[in-house]
């Protein structure tokens, strides 16, 4: 370092590689001396007028201020205040057009001028040498002081830190920039407030050496340096014109020789560069105590009346400025701030003045033309030529045209000084120095995200870091805390709880794990498990079948009850009734003779072997409700006097040996058909054997149509319950078509109870396995056959009814109860018939044949009336009962027997129970039902038998006759 002093001080000028030598035109406005530009009527002040963040504001609108007063304030690092250019009032505050390439706004302060120009507080220090650094430091960035030179970096900031180690100062005096004349009228004019702001620099700085750079083609400024810089190390040099020896970086390469490394400043290599203008306002600010407020500004071009300089106060106009040196503007005139080769074009003329301005140029269309179109890049490396700072701008045009911003760094286009050079001697005319800012734009942002994003990791880390921190304390205070509690209850209990559990916990894991038995297939062996299961599940059942059957019990006690009180005796009509039926039933018997018993016991004793065997197999819930039926119907015999059959004592016996719980609704359907059929029972206590005997078969058949429904409702599938019915509607039919032999009445009671045993057995027997196809198959057999059956009937019905009154009565009783199983059994099978189209024919040909052997029974309508008001009584009585427990509608069955017009209400039974048949069915259910029938019907042969002997004795004739 200190031979290169020695060869400074002997006149040893180097030079920087490349550069140009455009015209200079500094000749307009050098010659004439600075001059006040004046106060104009309003001041747009931004408050970013530097390079850093801009301060928070200390004034508000209509706030009075005063000249120099800070209008925001500084705080520590890049933060630079700004001041009020004169004093006025504040009238607005927003945001403005400023002083940028990219023509957008930002806050500004808007000052309205009061005329006084008063200045605020003003604490200047001519002693300077007394105050310490830091204090000389804080008051260059209370005064605003930021580099003049254009890129407007805080002062302070510039010389604190490595400033210290500063050994040569350097004063840029240079001014390349064509145009601009600001620094060479300043140091002509104010060449001693220079040299007292570089004393003010010494002293703050301590530097060996100071030098003051100008370019040969300022000699006027060149003289008033040299008279005023009489310390000897202070020296100025000169050097050669040429552009762009302006900038810090040739500059010291220019008067020293040194380059600045790559990517680094001056002040790493220990050399200080300031603009004498940032000098200048360094001594104002010291020495006077006055903020930066104004500067300098060239107003020059071929389009100014009157070029120059001027002191201009920071946010003033540019449209004033232009009108107050009188701008004579031409067809879209252009006004640049700054130099034709680092200046930028205004948007519009109303942007403000800001401490970067040092130039408002205005150019002519023929003093300045406008750039040609951009052509293709010819690679003539002129552009490389050149560049002052030794770079390739070739390349980095290609790579910042391409956004591949990392080629372009590795190639040091952060070291671009944005001269110019590169497109001035650009052939191609191509804005080269437009795609290097973009590109560096791009950069600092991108680095500015990875900052942040790395400052947000590193407060990640410090936080994640003191959460363990944190959590290593807090297990240490609970270890600690722990072995004083183990202490404590050892020396309480003589034995660690701790070590204790955890003992405990070791053997049990070492403990041998027991084989769980396993079935053939592999799986678990759970028979034990749901055996208990299933144990606890049939306890619960018991009891909830003991409280059922206590219920059930109870309202069939109240059932038999109300049936003993109804006396068939007290109505008249019913008395006359069972006067009729008895006649023809006496008649009956003396026709059928002796041979009738035998066969009766026989056809009595089948079902009740059958009725034995299935008991044994039945439900202990269905049993249940057996048992209730049969002790109602016991009761009921005693109460008139009749003897108990074997029959209903041998099922009431079995229903009492089970309790096992019964449905409510289905027990209340029971106890309810059980009274019904008790009350028409006690009606018939007294009757003849012919009456008996048809009622013995209309009661069997109403029972089959009350019955067949519940079994079929309890069956699985819904076509075998189908096919079940058709069968027994055809058996039933060929029966009463048969009962006209000469066998006798009570034969043709024992067919019809086989019959009814046979559709009870055919019931279970096709529930259990029917093919879909082959019961639709038998279904439509059936209905032919009884077609064809009922053809036959009704001839031999008209025979008998022409023969004999009373056979015809008897024929129409038999006639109406197969109209009536063959229409019940219709509308069964049709409800449960796929087609609805079938019902609906099937219920009709049903009405058609009742109303056709109706209209041949003409003769003894009054009988058949009275016998159907007794049957229609019982009906209703059943209806009430399948209303309580199934709720069913009972719609279906009056609309079948309007429309048949028959007097006959039986039809409706079967019709009520119907619907019950699409509900799923027990199986077990069935059987019970068909034990309870086969049990019905050995009783009626039975009590049949009784009424044939005392008819026997009390007929009137034994000669007439009663063809069925």
């Amino acid at each position: 370092m200190h031979s290169l002093l020695e060869r400074i001080k002997a006149g040893t000028l180097w030079d920087f590689h490349g550069g140009i030598h455009p015209a200079d035109n500094k000749l307009q406005s050098s010659q004439s001396p600075v001059v006040d530009a004046g106060l104009p009527p309003r001041l747009i002040i931004p408050l970013r007028q530097h390079a850093g963040p801009a301060g928070d504001l200390l004034v508000q609108v209509g706030d009075k201020v005063k000249k120099g007063q800070p209008l925001t304030r500084y705080a520590k690092g890049r933060v630079v205040p700004v001041h009020a250019s004169t004093s006025g009032t504040i009238t607005e505050i927003g945001n403005h057009t400023v002083a940028h390439p990219s023509g957008l706004g930002d806050l500004c302060v808007i000052l309205t001028p009061d005329g006084e120009d008063e200045w605020g507080e003003r604490n200047g220090k001519a002693d300077y040498w007394n105050l310490e650094r830091g204090e000389l430091l804080e008051r260059i960035q209370q005064a605003g002081v930021a580099g003049l030179g254009g890129a407007v970096f805080p002062t302070h900031s510039k010389l604190d830190g490595r400033g210290q180690l500063t050994e040569i100062l350097i004063v840029n005096g240079l001014e390349c920039e064509p145009y601009i004349t600001t620094d060479d009228r300043l140091m002509q004019q104010y060449a001693d407030e220079i040299m007292d702001g570089i004393r003010v620099l010494k002293h703050l700085l301590k530097p060996k050496l100071t030098l003051i750079g100008v370019e040969d083609n300022k000699p006027e400024a060149i003289e008033q340096l040299t008279r005023h810089a009489t310390d000897e190390d202070v020296l100025v040099k000169t050097v050669p014109t040429k552009y762009p020896s302006g900038g810090a970086k040739q500059t010291i390469e220019l008067l020293t020789g040194r380059q600045v490394p790559k990517g680094g400043r001056a002040v790493d290599i220990g050399i200080m560069v300031l603009n004498v203008a940032t000098v200048f306002a360094i001594k104002r600010a010291i020495i006077d105590g006055e903020p930066l407020i104004e500067r300098i500004v060239t107003l020059t071009g071929d389009s100014f009346k009157k070029p120059g300089n001027a002191w201009v106060r920071l946010g003033t106009p540019v449209r004033w400025l232009l009108q107050r040196f009188e701008l004579q503007p031409e067809a879209e005139q252009r006004v640049i701030m700054g130099g034709p080769m680092m200046g930028f074009t205004l948007p519009h003329a109303m942007v403000p003045v800001v401490k970067a301005t040092n130039c408002l140029l205005a150019p002519t269309q023929a003093e300045l033309p406008a750039p040609g179109p951009e052509q293709p890049c010819i690679r003539c490396s002129a552009c490389a030529d050149a560049c002052p700072a030794t770079l390739l701008p070739q390349e980095l045009y290609w790579y910042s045209r391409a956004k591949e911003y990392d080629k372009a760094e590795k190639l040091n286009l952060m070291d671009c000084i944005e001269c110019g050079a590169c497109a001035w001697v650009c052939p191609s005319e191509i804005p080269l120095v437009q795609y290097y800012k973009i590109a560096k734009d791009d950069i600092r942002e991108a680095r500015a995200e990875a900052e942040k994003a790395e400052r947000a990791k590193q407060r990640f880390e410090a936080k994640q870091a003191r959460f363990e921190r944190e959590k290593a304390a807090r297990e240490a205070r609970h270890a600690e805390a722990a072995a004083q509690r183990r202490q404590t209850m050892t020396a309480a209990g003589g034995e660690d709880p701790v070590a204790a559990a955890l003992a405990r916990i070791k053997a049990k894991q070492d403990a041998p794990i027991t084989a769980i038995a396993a079935t053939a297939e592999g799986l678990p062996d759970n028979s034990a498990v749901i055996a208990a299961r299933e144990a606890r599940k049939r306890e619960a059942e018991a009891r909830r079948a003991a409280k059922l059957a206590e219920s059930a019990n109870s309202e069939t006690a109240a059932a038999a009850q109300s049936t003993e009180a109804v006396d068939p005796a007290s109505d008249p009509k019913k008395a006359a009734i069972a006067a009729a039926l008895a006649r023809a039933k006496a008649k009956k018997a003396a026709q059928a003779g002796d041979s009738a018993e035998p066969v009766t016991a026989e056809a009595v004793a089948a079902p009740a072997v059958d009725a034995d065997q299935q008991k044994a197999e039945v439900d202990p819930k269905k049993a249940a409700i057996a048992a209730a039926i049969a002790r109602a119907k016991a009761k009921k015999a005693e109460a008139n006097g009749e003897p108990v059959s074997a029959a209903n004592s041998a099922v009431a016996d079995a229903g009492s040996q089970s309790d096992a719980p019964v449905d409510p609704k289905k027990a209340a359907i029971a106890a309810a058909i059980a009274r019904a059929k008790a009350k028409k029972a006690a009606q018939q206590g007294n009757s003849a054997e012919d009456d008996l005997s048809a009622n013995t078969g209309t009661s069997e058949t109403a029972a089959t149509q009350s019955d067949a429904p519940s079994a079929v409702s309890e069956a699985v599938d819904p076509k075998k319950a189908a096919i079940a019915a058709a069968i027994a509607r055809a058996k039933a039919k060929k029966a009463a078509q048969q009962g006209d032999s000469a066998e006798g009445d009570l034969t043709a009671n024992a067919g019809t109870s086989e019959s009814a045993v046979t559709q009870s057995d055919a019931l279970s027997a096709v529930s259990e396995a029917v093919d879909p196809k082959k019961a639709a198959i038998a279904a439509a057999i059936a209905r032919a056959k009884a077609k064809k059956l009922a053809q036959q009937g009704e001839s031999a019905g008209v025979e008998d009814a022409k023969s004999e009154p009373a056979a015809s009565a008897q024929t129409r009783d038999v006639a109406v109860a197969k109209s009536e199983v063959t229409t019940s059994h219709s509308d069964t099978a049709a409800s449960e018939a796929v087609d609805p189209k079938k019902a609906a024919i099937a219920a009709a040909i049903a009405r058609a044949k009742a109303k056709k052997l109706a209209q041949q029974s003409a003769s003894t309508s009054a009988e058949v009336e009275n016998a159907g008001a007794e049957v229609e009584s019982a009906s209703t009585q059943v209806e009430s009962a399948g209303t309580e427990g199934e709720r069913a509608p009972a719609e279906p069955m009056q609309s079948d027997a309007a429309s048949s017009e028959q007097p006959l209400a039986v039809t409706a039974v079967p019709e009520a129970n119907a619907p019950a048949a699409d509900a799923p069915v027990d199986p077990k259910k069935a059987a019970i039902a068909a034990a309870v029938a086969r049990a019905k019907a050995k009783k009626l042969a039975a009590e049949a038998a009784r009424a044939a002997e005392t008819a026997a004795e009390d007929a009137p004739s034994a000669d007439r006759t009663t063809t069925r």
